[in-house]
């Protein structure tokens, strides 16, 4: 294992409905695969609308009947310096993916990529936004943000043992 994690960070629009979603899944898919101390997760939105704010409180409801904590959360904008510090940035979608890419200094740009990309069972392209639609959006969030995570903690889990 390294001795510094590996850092990876979630990014959707406004951080309060996919982006924290992803964090709070994946930090418990690590800690089930025994690597909750060789990756540290966070998440972040491309747009600052809901900086402080806590997830949207449907997220928080669907997260936890799936066992997922949300609610501790804060919504954040993603920073200049996020670039550096983290090894794997990924976006929900193709929109925040080209707003990343646009702001992302050339030398860090491997770092970015879907988080969909990861999906083992759905091969969607990216995880919608729920915000505007009925509760079966935030349903459909989980189901490929769980499927994605389980490949990035398969993923993952071969890069902290190299």
């Amino acid at each position: 294992m390294t001795a510094k994690p590996l850092r990876v960070l979630m990014v959707c629009m406004g951080n309060i409905c996919r982006s924290p979603t992803a964090e709070a899944v994946l930090r418990h898919k690590l800690r089930a695969a025994g690597l909750g101390d060789a990756v540290a997760v966070d998440s972040a939105g491309t747009h600052s609308w809901h900086g402080g704010e806590p997830p949207d409180p449907r997220s928080i409801k669907h997260a936890a009947r799936r066992g997922y904590d949300l609610a501790n959360l804060r919504a954040r904008v993603v920073t200049a310096a996020d670039f550096e510090r983290f090894d794997l940035i990924l976006a929900m979608d193709w929109d925040n993916l080209a707003e990343l890419e646009e702001r992302c200094p050339p030398q860090h740009r491997a770092k970015l990529g879907r988080l969909t990309q990861h999906g083992v069972r759905f091969a969607s392209p990216a995880v919608p936004d729920p915000y505007q639609g009925g509760p079966d959006g935030f349903d459909h969030v989980l189901d490929l943000v769980e499927d994605a995570c389980d490949g990035l903690v398969q993923h993952l889990s071969s890069s902290t043992m190299e």
